[in-house]
């Protein structure tokens, strides 16, 4: 294993160091417990979101906080969930009188602890579970997981706030957005978790895990490697299916890199996916491409598409300002 690492126990403190200083115009860094929180707080009361889970995702979540999106993110160590306390913390140090949002994805232990966090925050405050992980069936035992969807919700909803909308609002349109966003994930290669060393788990040169979720986990089915358009099709098969689209629906395509593919492969897959919805006569009305929630260094990438209407066209459209999403500022 060849990683550019001082020593695993402090790799997350230097990592949010670095990345504070880097973004210092847009965030800044509490060391004690350890988030991730505008810079410039909002000037207006206004709904504060709040999201996390563990590192080894970025930029998901810190990379997504500044104006029109989240106002603090809570990082745990890689691939585990930030405490209670974190949590409690950050929204204490953002709330400014419109309650808290937290955007939280179907992990049992960020759930469990942003529950605990919720239930001891003396404001007004709600909940979104992001579940939007296709490879599991919808009567999963623990449910869905939350992938990079998430972003979509974040965005979304964070204009939202930005714009004035009540936190009862916020967690409507928040609901909304995760019940028309479906994705799925397939890794050509396993992740490298520093204090492990060695590969989460192994595939042979001419095998790839189907439905893989962001922490390094085995997907739901090691299959026999395909062809680019194999490979979507049977993504894009699944989605479909699942959001049960229908001809002149208005989509968002997403074609998101789990930290190991190159731009030229996920432009590729993203021009598959493009096709399989315009074959069926649905519009792709905005689009993303590149490395937003990660899996490390592991090769692969995932496809969401989320449902959209006319207002959320326009909060999605509406100005972002962040480490790692921005435009119309």
């Amino acid at each position: 294993m060849k990683k550019f690492i001082n020593n695993n126990d402090s790799l997350l403190e230097e990592s949010l160091d670095g990345f504070s200083k880097a973004h210092a115009d847009i965030v800044s860094y509490n060391r004690e417990p350890h988030f991730i929180k505008r810079a410039a707080p909002a000037s207006s009361p206004k709904v504060a979101l709040i999201s996390g889970g563990g590192s080894g995702h970025e930029p998901l979540h810190a990379g997504f906080v500044g104006k029109g999106m989240l106002d603090v993110a809570c990082t745990g160590q890689i691939f585990t969930s930030p405490t209670p306390n974190q949590m409690l913390d950050a929204a204490e140090a953002v709330e400014n009188g419109a309650g808290v949002l937290f955007i939280v994805k179907n992990y049992a232990g960020d759930v469990m602890n942003f529950e605990i966090a919720a239930e001891m925050l003396d404001c007004e405050n709600a909940s979104v579970i992001v579940a939007d992980d296709v490879s599991l069936p919808k009567d999963h035992s623990i449910g869905r997981r939350g992938v990079a969807g998430t972003l979509m919700v974040e965005k979304i909803v964070g204009a939202a706030a930005e714009q004035g909308a009540d936190l009862e609002s916020c967690r409507a349109l928040g609901e909304r957005v995760c019940n028309g966003t479906a994705s799925m994930g397939v890794a050509l290669s396993s992740c490298t978790v520093p204090a492990l060393g060695k590969p989460t788990f192994e595939l042979a040169d001419d095998e790839m895990e189907m439905g893989v979720g962001i922490h390094g986990e085995h997907g739901r089915e090691t299959m026999p490697i395909g062809s680019a358009s194999e490979i979507v099709e049977h993504l894009m098969t699944a989605i479909n299916e699942d959001l049960d689209l229908s001809e002149n629906q208005q989509v968002l395509l997403h074609v998101n890199g789990f930290g190991a593919t190159p731009l030229m492969e996920l432009y590729l897959v993203y021009d598959l996916a493009a096709k399989f919805l315009e074959e069926r006569n649905i519009k792709i009305c905005r689009s993303l491409v590149g490395n937003f929630t990660t899996s490390l260094d592991m090769a692969g990438c995932s496809i969401t598409v989320t449902i959209m209407d006319d207002e959320m066209m326009s909060l999605w459209d509406a100005p972002v300002h962040t480490a790692s999403l921005r435009w119309g500022c």
